[in-house]
């Protein structure tokens, strides 16, 4: 495998970052997941976007566009796969101890993973953390990620590939790497981005390409909603099945269906779409 790290491709063994740099130390870092294909990324643009807005809100500087842009196409050159995770990590740096930063170059890592198409549908959870949709971090892609990582390891004690979490006020707001819709009187809605949800790439190309709506939507909606879906970078569009107790046959049902069909359509049309 091959790693850009420190401005060049470097072998597993030799991608080496210290021990204290302030991505490690702290979770002062934002990162980037894109889907890859036959060694093409997807949506390269918005992610890069993504990237900068988030290093902006962390006040971080900007990464070089250039830069990233080279660093992915390297590593997507350098390890030919049919499918899998691009990862772009871009931390505060070497660092003293705490918080403060140090005058280091903040650090560029870019990686390939092997991964696998998600099935159709899948089962999740709610939990009982919330996300702060008035924090410091809220609506950016930062490492800091320990909360989901226990979320999702709830899920998985109960069968499920998703945790979902309500905001401080109670409202649906996202899962620990996905955002949700649900489908009310056939049409598709997801909460704002004042819900305190990540702005997702693939929620965000959803709404736009199926005309799904932003909406307020309190817990209880998974309650009654007709249909449910997820959407992510890996998951594309992914039915619901199971939420919770409750089961919804059929899954997934007509309009989950439609999105997944247009996504798919739209998305192979146009790789790095505006």
């Amino acid at each position: 495998m091959k790693i850009w790290l420190g401005g060049k491709l470097r072998g597993a063994d030799d991608a080496r970052v210290s021990v204290l740099d302030h991505g490690l130390t702290v979770g002062d870092g934002v990162f980037e997941t894109l889907k890859a294909q036959n060694g093409r990324a997807f949506a390269v643009s918005r992610h890069l976007d993504r990237l900068a807005a988030s290093a902006r809100g962390l006040g971080l500087p900007e990464p070089d566009r250039d830069e990233v842009r080279h660093a992915c196409e390297a590593v997507l050159a350098a390890n030919p796969l049919p499918y899998g995770r691009l990862r772009i990590t871009y931390t505060g740096g070497l660092s003293p101890l705490g918080s403060d930063r140090g005058t280091a170059r903040p650090t560029l890592v870019v990686a390939l993973g092997e991964a696998k198409p998600s099935p159709d549908s899948t089962a999740v959870i709610t939990v009982d953390w919330v996300r702060n949709e008035r924090g410091a971090l809220t609506g950016l892609k930062t490492t800091s990620y320990a909360e989901n990582v226990l979320a999702l390891a709830r899920a998985r004690e109960q069968g499920a590939s998703e945790a979902l979490f309500a905001n401080t006020v109670g409202q649906l707001c996202e899962g620990t790497g996905s955002n949700v819709f649900v489908v009310l009187d056939g049409v598709p809605h997801t909460p704002p981005l004042s819900s305190g949800c990540l702005a997702g790439i693939t929620r965000a190309l959803t709404a736009e390409w199926t005309g799904a709506r932003e909406t307020e939507l309190p817990m209880d909606v998974l309650d009654r909603a007709e249909e449910i879906f997820l959407t992510s970078t890996l998951r594309d569009v992914q039915a619901v099945h199971r939420v919770g107790d409750r089961t919804l046959p059929g899954a997934p049902g007509p309009v989950t269906a439609k999105a997944m069909r247009v996504f798919a359509e739209r998305s192979a049309a146009d790789p790095d779409p505006a």
